[in-house]
């Protein structure tokens, strides 16, 4: 009897296409959980079946979140893959930092999206993450904070990834003016600036955890007045990817880092304050473009064309100078300097090139 009326329920949902009919439960703040055949539920596992997978689902989550800003940090050791995902988008609130990776669980019940990469909105996307995932876990979001959120892979046998990470795919400018990814391996960097192509009202950053780390915490500085970094009592207050401007030393820097899941030493900590790590572009603008027209140089009658000479006797002493100066980075960061600074001068510059090699 119960089979015959969910059998019923199935085919006036199909026909109707009523809300209500495609609602098993409302979990509250617009989230609910959808009717979703259990064929389709075990198929959602299928639907990742690498890591780079992994980052397509993870940043549609956080454009369906309608997110501006989105900052990936990405980190492997050994087989495995860390990744956390920083947005500025609607949030989710506590009571459903669980709830959201079950099956069927969604926000977007009226708004199925298909783009390039298939059909989202199911809410079998999270879902789908963790079943292929060593874990995967929301460390910090509420609503109308953005999100902070953490996955874990055995890239080694559970999940493959491509092996070529590093390599930047190439990019070229079409006649509208938008970009495309021509080609490269199709690697974590690649889909991201595929996204971004896609994408190119919403910046997108990609680095390490320092690199983001540090990103986010000037990023936000410029965002955010004297007084709330100097007055901030509760930090959850604050938008999630706001609070590592609120880092005043190394040891709270770190503990807001581990919060947002981005691992990092107070060494580390100690040199973003220190502004030793300048913030990232998004990566779209990292991105070289090929075949880009250089831009033809008007003359400029006005130009100073005189050369700049400096006496060898004078770039003797500017080197020395240079190699005590290099002294302090050399005991705070463990460097030692290979051969004395290169200095080359050119017409309207003076370049500086320290080669370092790091102590055991």
């Amino acid at each position: 009897m119960a089979e015959d009326a969910e059998r019923l329920i199935d085919f006036i949902s199909s026909v109707s296409g009523d809300a209500y009919l495609k609602v098993e439960e409302t979990l509250g703040d617009g989230y609910v959980r959808l009717r979703v055949s259990e064929a389709e539920r075990r198929q959602a596992k299928h639907d990742i079946r690498s890591f780079e997978d992994v980052v397509v689902e993870l940043l549609r989550n956080s454009r369906d979140a309608h997110a501006q800003r989105i900052f990936v940090a990405t980190t492997r050791e050994a087989d495995m893959r860390t990744m956390t995902v920083i947005d500025d988008g609607i949030g989710v609130p506590p009571h459903l930092h669980d709830t959201i990776f079950e099956p069927r669980v969604t926000s977007k019940l009226e708004t199925m999206v298909m783009d390039r990469w298939g059909v989202h909105g199911r809410g079998m996307a999270l879902f789908s993450v963790r079943s292929n995932m060593s874990s995967a876990r929301i460390t910090s979001s509420d609503t109308h904070r953005g999100m902070a959120l953490q996955v874990v892979a055995d890239v080694g046998s559970a999940i493959p990834e491509r092996a070529d990470q590093s390599t930047w795919p190439a990019v070229e400018r079409e006649p509208d003016g938008r970009l495309k990814v021509l080609r490269g391996p199709h690697n974590i960097v690649r889909r991201v600036l595929e996204f971004a192509c896609e994408h190119p009202e919403i910046d997108i950053y990609l680095g390490s955890p320092t690199e983001i780390l540090a990103t986010l915490h000037w990023t936000a500085r410029d965002f955010l007045d004297t007084s709330d970094l100097m007055f901030c009592e509760d930090r959850s207050r604050m938008l999630v990817w706001h609070r590592p401007a609120l880092g005043a030393d190394a040891a709270e820097l770190v503990e807001i880092a581990d919060e947002l899941g981005l691992s990092i030493s107070e060494r580390t900590a100690h040199r973003v304050l220190a502004g030793d790590l300048a913030p990232l572009d998004p990566a779209l603008a990292q991105a070289v473009v090929e075949d880009e027209p250089a831009p033809t140089p008007k003359p400029d009658i006005y130009r100073d064309r005189r050369s700049l000479h400096i006496h060898h006797g004078d770039l003797s002493s500017f080197r020395r100078e240079l190699e005590k100066a290099f002294d302090v980075l050399s005991e705070r960061y463990y460097l030692n300097l290979k051969g004395e600074p290169k200095v080359t001068v050119g017409p309207n510059e003076i370049r500086v090139r320290f080669s370092v090699e790091k102590e055991d």
